[in-house]
């Protein structure tokens, strides 16, 4: 395998493929030339390279691309269109637009593989906890559901600065989770006309409210916010309602109070929230040990890029909306 730029991202993954069992790391590729003077010489059996296109002819089975949001684009699009490597993985958001999602979805595609995007919250213990609830029907008919991404990385922005903006927006950097556990929970949904809203003293761009609903006629509410004060670690829950009962989940715990019975709460370290390897979250070596596995056996995967398309969809939905 190799990895697309050697930023935070960059380093944990290149660093939890380097010990699952059965991958090697064999290129690196960053344009910063002082972080390539550094990996070379941390990296003394690896190919470190400046440009995408010189990964080609390495014999890659797979290329994981870690790079700012704006970048994902061209660089995925090279690695299909330069004959990189079939298989790639993608950090969230799939792109910079939806128009990217789709082209991209197209070349991956006509190219086959396996192609995944980092939606990182699929693989925490909680929320997969509360996805096996629903699939099991234990809140019965669903009525309502709200989804939070809150965060004080921005507290007291004003206006966007460079920061926020090569982070790619509050929803492409933060609230893109909240969007991405929606849609796995609740299937299709589109934003409502005239409801998003833009929330003081943070910028327009740092503070959402707005609806969503689905072809089923269930109705719910998001809010995402990097200027939330008390978060100093963001966070992403979801709280569902049905006619047998009510789920709260966030990245820490479960909470289901039924309409008949006590209330019961799982905690992280009740589901066995447990990997071989850990750096940075457990989730991370879950997620990259499914890319991995699913390469190999040449399986469906989730979420590819047809399922993270969604996701630029709504954005594009809530930002014309907003505007």
């Amino acid at each position: 395998m190799a990895v697309v730029g050697m930023g935070k991202m960059g380093i944990v993954h290149s660093s939890v493929l380097h010990v699952i069992p059965g991958v090697e790391v064999v290129g690196l590729c960053e344009k910063s030339r002082l972080i390539r003077r550094f990996l070379k010489k941390v990296f003394t059996d690896v190919e470190i390279v400046d440009d995408v296109e010189k990964l080609t002819g390495m014999g890659l089975n797979a290329v994981y691309v870690t790079t700012p949001i704006p970048s994902h684009y061209p660089i995925t699009k090279a690695i299909y269109a330069k004959n990189v490597a079939q298989n790639v993985f993608v950090e969230k958001t799939l792109a910079n637009n939806y128009d990217e999602s789709i082209e991209l979805c197209g070349l991956a595609s006509r190219c086959g593989g396996v192609n995944m995007v980092g939606y990182l919250r699929r693989f925490y213990v909680t929320f997969k906890k509360a996805k096996e609830m629903l699939a099991q029907g234990a809140l019965g008919e669903l009525s309502s559901f709200s989804v939070h991404a809150l965060s004080s990385d921005f507290l007291g922005m004003k206006e966007e600065d460079s920061a926020s903006s090569m982070r790619g927006g509050v929803l492409r950097d933060l609230g893109c989770h909240a969007l991405d556990l929606a849609l796995w929970y609740f299937g299709d949904l589109k934003v409502e006309p005239a409801n998003v809203n833009s929330v003081s003293p943070c910028s327009a761009k740092g503070m959402l409210e707005f609806q969503g609903s689905s072809s089923a006629g269930l109705t719910g509410d998001f809010r995402i916010s990097w200027c939330q004060e008390g978060y100093r670690m963001p966070e992403v829950g979801v709280t569902i309602v049905g006619s047998e009962g009510k789920l709260q989940v966030n990245d820490d715990l479960v909470r289901f109070g039924p309409k008949r019975g006590h209330e019961s709460i799982w905690y992280r370290h009740d589901l066995s929230d447990n990997v071989p390897f850990w750096l940075g979250l457990p989730e991370y070596y879950r997620e990259d040990l499914h890319f991995v596995e699913t390469v190999k056996s040449g399986a469906k995967i989730e979420p590819d890029f047809v399922s993270a398309s969604k996701v630029d969809r709504m954005i594009a939905e809530v930002e014309r909306l907003g505007d």
